[in-house]
């Protein structure tokens, strides 16, 4: 039996990802900050505590050595090195990167969207080929270029394969996107407004999508770059539809076009003047991966989890802090009211 080890186990894709290892026959040994477990799990998973900044407790988890480490929350060169000084212990790797990687041909990326003229254009659809920002320190997207660079610079050495991801979706998310709507149903809000005619799309790519692409990229080792996305990218006016259909509720969209006219009204966690759609033929052609469930399938988990984490009149922003950061006016019905004229 093949031996895989899972850092970030207990996260948004390390849940999903070992439960899919098991069921492939891989004895799994899951690791996290806190040492839990997942319901979900098949019971020969054994669960450990790891602080991945330690790297002598990292070491001695891989212990005599494992066919493949799954790495779902590895951030920089620092941590790539961590990975790869365990060479020869160690079969290959996966390791979960992000899209935001990507600049266009003008060299835009998410880190120039707030300047002028800095939202960036991306071919439709996107490939792995296309330019990347700069490795460094300074924003999350150059911290993910510097920890593929160091990857895939060990070639043979640990064969390494770096899945982009884009607009993770899924339970346990700590930036759930869909709570947009989930929440807006939930307050009895049954018309919203959605900017660019509710057309924008940003590949969104499901926690269990990307459990598939790690199983079938630990079963086929190489040194490579994937894009990590859903089979298809559906715009913010789907993914909303999406929603309803899961909640069992009808609701009025007003559609505007072009920009928001405010960050209170007709801006979602998905609007983008330009769209992001990744192509996936090179993970289809390299790994085997096909058309997996369909996003108004996959979506019901989260929104089955957003509903019960915000039973009992939760403050979302204690739920989820982190969107409540990206996205502080997500939820102003006073402004929505005042444009709609209600």
């Amino acid at each position: 039996m093949k031996r895989a080890l899972v850092i970030g186990a207990t996260g948004q894709i390390g849940r999903p990802t070992v439960r899919a290892l098991a069921e492939d026959g891989w004895e799994v040994l899951a690791a996290s900050r806190g040492g839990g477990r997942d319901a979900g799990w098949p019971d020969g998973v054994r669960a450990v505590r790891l602080d991945r900044e330690d790297d002598g407790a990292l070491a001695s988890v891989v212990g005599d050595g494992c066919d493949v480490v799954v790495d779902t929350v590895a951030y920089g060169a620092r941590h790539a090195r961590q990975l790869t000084g365990l060479a020869g212990r160690v079969g290959s790797a996966v390791v979960i990167s992000s899209v935001a990687v990507y600049q266009d041909g003008r060299g835009r990326s998410f880190d120039t969207q707030d300047r002028p003229d800095g939202v960036p254009r991306y071919p439709v659809p996107l490939p792995e080929e296309q330019p990347t920002v700069s490795p460094g320190e300074d924003t999350y997207a150059m911290g993910k270029v510097a920890l593929e660079r160091e990857l895939l610079g060990a070639g043979e050495k640990l064969p390494a394969t770096l899945l982009r991801a884009a607009a993770v979706h899924g339970p346990y998310s700590p930036l759930p996107r869909e709570l947009y709507f989930v929440k807006r149903n939930l307050d009895g809000r049954r018309r919203r407004v959605l900017a660019h005619r509710g057309e924008s799309r940003f590949h969104p790519s499901g926690a269990g999508t990307i459990a598939e692409l790690v199983r079938l990229a630990a079963a086929r080792p190489g040194s490579r770059v994937l894009n990590a996305c859903d089979p298809t990218a559906p715009s913010v006016a789907e993914i909303g539809a999406a929603v309803d259909a899961a909640m069992g509720v009808e609701t009025e969209t007003v559609l505007l076009d072009g920009e928001p006219p405010s960050p209170s009204v007709g801006r979602t966690p998905w609007s983008t003047r330009w769209p992001l759609v990744c192509d996936m033929s090179a993970a289809a052609r390299e790994l085997g991966y096909g058309p997996g469930v369909p996003y108004a399938e996959s979506v019901r988990a989260s929104v089955d989890w957003l509903v019960e984490r915000l039973a009992g009149g939760r403050d979302w922003r204690e739920e989820f802090p982190l969107l409540a950061r990206a996205y502080p006016e997500l939820f102003d019905y006073a402004a929505e009211d005042v444009w709609l004229g209600v």
